[in-house]
């Protein structure tokens, strides 16, 4: 499967509508971005039962800063709406082949309990301060 176009009036409907997307954040001037995408291709045609997407920071600013990207390339996968690996780098084929294996090997039932915890521990932490603050 050939990678598509992420930009900001696409990314909700892609993945949302997708259990497994991976992103490849590039950008035409960047070298190490050049060298990466032949990889991210690749990929793409082997597993084909997955979306691979790719966001180009120059023409979706406000997208990348949306994901807190930083630098590039950087690589992220979601997982049914849930963002599982993100980094930055410009990684060999074994590697992104490794990362798409253990981003497909997760139980995302845990993941989803994990996600639920934390944010239900950030909510508490916030209550706290805010009951400091009023006290």
């Amino acid at each position: 499967m050939s990678t598509i176009e992420l930009t900001k009036d696409n990314f909700d409907e892609i993945v949302s509508g997708n259990d497994f997307v991976l992103i490849d954040f590039w950008a035409e001037w960047c070298g190490p971005c050049k060298q990466f995408g032949p990889v991210f291709e690749k990929s793409s045609e082997t597993h084909e039962d997955l979306v691979f997407a790719k966001v180009d920071t120059e023409a979706q600013p406000e997208l990348a800063q949306a994901l807190q990207i930083q630098s590039i390339p950087t690589v992220m996968i979601v997982r049914e709406n849930i963002a599982v690996f993100a980094q930055p780098g410009a990684l060999p084929a074994e590697a992104l082949e490794d990362v798409i294996g253990q981003a497909r090997a997760l139980d995302m039932d845990e993941v989803r309990a994990s996600v639920t915890e934390a944010q239900q521990a950030e909510q508490a932490q916030g209550e706290q301060g805010q009951q400091a603050q009023s006290s």
